[in-house]
Order: C-alpha cells, then sequence, then structure tokens
C-alpha cells in the first residue's frame, strides 16, 4: 500500500541554565510569527536540505538567541501529528547545560525577544514545548547521578556547599549531605585544596575544592561507576 509523506524536520533546543543565585533556568524565545505569535517557545526551526542535525540546532540558537553552544545532547524526537498547526513536523531535541553569565543573548529572526526562565516559573508555552522540557529535566536528573556533569558551571575553585546547590537544584530534592560527599569524594576526581573559602560575617571557612578532570577521563577508561 503507498504511503503518503509529507514531512518536515525540526529541531529544538532545550538550553538549561544554572547559577547559585538563581538556580535552574531555561532559555526561551519570544516568537514573532504566526502561529503563537508572542508565546514564549524554545529556540529551533527547520532543518536545511543541506544541514546536519547538529549544523541546524547551532544555527537556530545563533540566529534567535545569540548563544553559541559547543556541545547538546539530543534529547528524543517528538512527532505527534497536531503538534504544529501548519503541517505535520517531527522535531529532534536537544539539551545542554550552561552558565547563564557566559553569554550575551540577543533575539533576532523569528523571535522578538529571548530570556532566561526559572524552571519553576515558566510561562504558558507554544507547541508540545512543556512537554519537551519536562522530557529533558527528567534526562538531566538521571544523568546527574551516573556522570558528573555541571562541574563546568562551577567556579574553577569552589566550596562543596556550590556543588552541592547545582545538585539540590538539577534534582529538585533534598539530599543527604554527608552520605554525598562521601560519595562524591570517594571518586578521587575531586580535590580539597589549601586554600580557603572567602566568607561574608562570622563563621569558619571551609577549604575549596575543585574537579580534576584528568583524572576523571582516566577513571571513565577503566570502567568507573559512578552513582549518586
Amino acid at each position: 500500500m503507498p504511503v503518503t509523506q509529507n514531512i518536515k524536520v525540526a529541531v529544538d533546543a532545550v538550553v538549561f541554565g544554572y547559577t547559585s543565585k538563581e538556580g535552574l533556568s531555561v532559555l526561551l524565545i519570544k516568537r514573532n510569527i504566526e502561529p503563537f505569535k508572542n508565546s514564549w517557545a524554545l529556540p529551533g526551526g527547520l532543518v536545511g536540505d543541506h544541514e546536519s542535525l547538529e549544523e541546524a540546532i547551532q544555527r537556530e540558537l545563533r540566529e534567535e538567541t545569540g548563544v553559541n553552544i559547543t556541545y547538546l545532547e539530543q534529547l528524543y524526537s517528538f512527532g505527534q501529528p497536531e503538534r504544529d498547526p501548519r503541517n505535520r513536523v517531527i522535531s529532534i531535541t536537544y539539551y545542554g547545560l550552561v552558565r547563564p553569565d557566559a553569554f550575551v543573548v540577543k533575539a533576532a529572526t523569528d523571535a522578538s525577544d529571548v530570556n532566561w526562565f526559572n524552571i519553576k516559573k515558566l510561562p504558558a508555552l507554544a507547541f508540545d514545548h512543556t512537554t519537551i522540557i519536562s522530557v529533558a529535566r527528567e534526562r538531566l536528573k538521571s544523568k546527574m547521578l551516573y556522570q558528573p556533569v555541571g562541574f563546568e558551571l562551577l567556579e574553577e575553585k569552589f566550596p562543596f556547599s556550590e556543588l552541592e546547590k547545582l545538585y539540590l537544584a538539577v534534582l529538585d530534592r533534598p539530599i543527604d549531605r554527608r552520605n554525598f560527599k562521601k560519595k562524591i569524594t570517594k571518586y578521587g576526581f575531586l580535590e580539597e585544596t589549601t586554600e580557603k573559602q572567602a566568607l561574608e560575617g562570622a563563621g569558619r571557612p571551609g577549604n575549596l575544592f575543585r574537579f580534576n578532570e584528568e583524572k576523571y577521563y582516566q577513571l571513565q577508561k577503566e570502567g568507573i561507576s559512578f552513582e549518586i
């Protein structure tokens, strides 16, 4: 039986941002075209005939937000027939985690505005982008439990409390602080320095830590079993 097919392929990016002060956020654009004109949405768009998926998502991010991210991980494919009211569109989605203060965001092309939104205070979103963000967040939570992602979001040397805040923000649940520190430090890729944390007011400053990336990759080659 012949199959009728008139499908377009798009890419969308869930760019998570993290700062100690603001917690976990998501980068969104305000659409300046129909459908969903003036609604907030994920940055993204159609893939060109001669583009790879990776080239398309990088281009869309640059054009709509001014953000250039070197690494995004493919998340999932969303292809419900009615997800786009114009025509049948399958979206290949990506996600990543960055420091918002590392970029100057600027809206262009199909976007009239671009901004970071706290993950717990998202506006109403276009298309099925609320679902996409939910799936991306669950993937990020899972990954944080078996791979030490996120160290690049911290300063080169940081108090251990900042690492705890990062995990609390992403996992969105309490953690056993004592057990957490024990599990993290046992692998050996988190090094304690002799430098002290700068404190405002009273209190005893603790030592700063740093992530030994070379040690971590060596452990990976040896078959590390990382689990929080």
